[in-house]
């Protein structure tokens, strides 16, 4: 239990997460399978971002639907670091309804990437 509060603790340092919080706050975000699929077929979301834990169906599941629909989609995090930063459970996915937090995230994304 303490290994897991520390986790957490370091988490807040995280430009990516705190930017998934405000989108939440905002209701320009959109977490789960089922809401998130939604989203990109409607073409609300601007960007879908997949826990690395998250199920390879899933992952699967989101790489054609985004890459069909034109939708940036990248995996980051676990499900219980997703979760925790926008103030819920466990989230395999979540997708950012709202261009400009989908351009300063993607932004973020891809600094964080290795190499």
């Amino acid at each position: 239990m303490i290994h897991w509060k520390r986790s957490l603790i370091s988490l807040k340092q995280n430009k990516i997460y705190s930017l998934l919080g405000l989108a939440m706050r905002g209701r320009n975000l959109v977490s789960g399978e089922f809401q998130t699929e939604d989203a990109v077929k409607k073409g609300s979301a601007m960007l879908v971002i997949v826990a690395e834990d998250a199920s390879a169906n899933t992952k699967k599941l989101f790489h054609d639907k985004c890459s069909y629909y034109e939708v940036p989609v990248y995996e980051y995090g676990t499900k219980e670091e997703l979760g925790w930063a926008i103030g819920r459970d466990l989230r395999s996915s979540v997708g950012v309804c709202d261009a400009g937090l989908a351009d300063a995230l993607i932004k973020q994304l891809e600094a964080n990437l290795p190499g």
